[in-house]
């Protein structure tokens, strides 16, 4: 988990902004926590052998959205943006909400968060209104239903 573990600070160094109100350090502290099977996932992308990016899957509890996952930490380290790495790993985190038997994914992002924005759009993900409370300006909410849109799921495709 140490690996997991520096990637995740390096994706939140990047975002510049403290995400104490995720309980980020918590996070770390606890990893796979949320994220560990069945009910969860956790995504590495590695080239050459060297840690590329990640994602991950945890299930939310929420009323509004039963029976709902939540992506996270979809991160590609710079050396490796351009590739597709991004998309294979949320790509990968959909996949296996589906198989999960979850009926829709949810996530939030940021204004500045511009690739990432036309790539979840991409995928099917849709403008919610907030599901819980983020205090940073410019933050978007995000819902893919699993079942009705987005592309078809990897195992298909093979």
């Amino acid at each position: 988990m140490d690996e997991v573990r520096a990637v995740f600070r390096e994706y939140a160094e990047g975002l510049g902004v403290d995400l104490c109100f995720q309980n980020f350090d918590e996070e770390l502290r606890t990893l796979p926590g949320d994220y560990a099977a069945p009910r969860g996932a956790l995504f590495l992308a590695r080239v050459d052998g060297e840690l590329a990016g990640c994602c991950a899957l945890r299930p939310l509890d929420s009323a509004d959205y039963p029976n709902a996952a939540e992506m996270k930490r979809l991160y590609v380290r710079k050396a490796f943006r351009g590739f597709g790495l991004g998309r294979q790993l949320a790509e990968a985190a959909l996949d296996a909400a589906r198989r999960g038997g979850y009926d829709c994914v949810l996530l939030d992002t940021l204004d500045d968060m511009e690739a990432a924005r036309a790539l979840y759009e991409d995928l099917g993900f849709e403008d919610i209104p907030p599901y819980y409370h983020n205090p940073i300006a410019g933050a978007h909410y995000l819902k893919a239903d699993l079942w009705h849109s987005g592309p078809a799921p990897l195992s298909s495709r093979f």
